[in-house]
């Protein structure tokens, strides 16, 4: 285990992440919109996200066990920050969204794993945040161009903005309870 989280754990934190994201784009639609067409193409957001994914990303190479890899481990270390200096210089089309899905993909690692083995079916919940994560993640950090136009989709009606964010507030509050509760 890389990392020592508990499902219920898990459970909270993912939930209180989800309630706040949809929180705000509940209340106030029409700012988090402006907002969030504004975030695909934001090179701060950009800079923000891909440094704070590659501090886990170096966190994750130089603590974890690593079997018969462990003789890439200096050369991956190395590689990293380099590679982050180029991203940085020449990929600045859609950073934020490539951010956001590396992100994505880091966080889908420790939900899995305090899953991992558990038996009570209230697990799956977390799971399938997971999954999405995971399938959300390769989607933005391929094609990114991808949530520029689901935002754009989602905000061309207020039905639609309001559904979405309301979902995500009740699977938010779901897992939120789960790990108050269950877990």
């Amino acid at each position: 285990m890389i990392y020592q989280l508990s499902l219920r754990a898990v459970g909270i934190i993912a939930g209180a992440i989800l309630v706040l994201i949809s929180l705000p784009a509940l209340v106030r639609p029409p700012q988090f919109q402006e907002w969030a067409k504004r975030l695909p193409r934001s090179r701060v957001a950009g800079f923000i996200l891909f440094t704070i994914a590659l501090g886990w990303s170096v966190w994750l190479l130089a603590t974890m066990e690593m079997g018969e890899f462990a003789p890439f481990r200096r050369p991956l270390l190395i590689a990293l920050p380099i590679g982050y200096l180029l991203v940085i210089r020449f990929v600045d089309e859609f950073l934020a969204v490539r951010a956001l899905g590396i992100l994505c993909l880091l966080a889908a690692e420790p939900l899995l794993d305090a899953a991992f083995l558990r038996n009570e079916s209230a697990r799956l919940v977390v799971t399938v945040f997971a999954y999405i994560l995971v399938i959300v993640g390769l989607f933005w950090v391929t094609m990114p161009y991808l949530l520029r136009d689901h935002i754009d989709w989602t905000s061309r009606s207020s039905w639609r903005w309001r559904s979405l964010h309301g979902l995500l507030f009740v699977y938010g509050a779901a897992m939120l309870v789960l790990g108050l509760t269950t877990y």
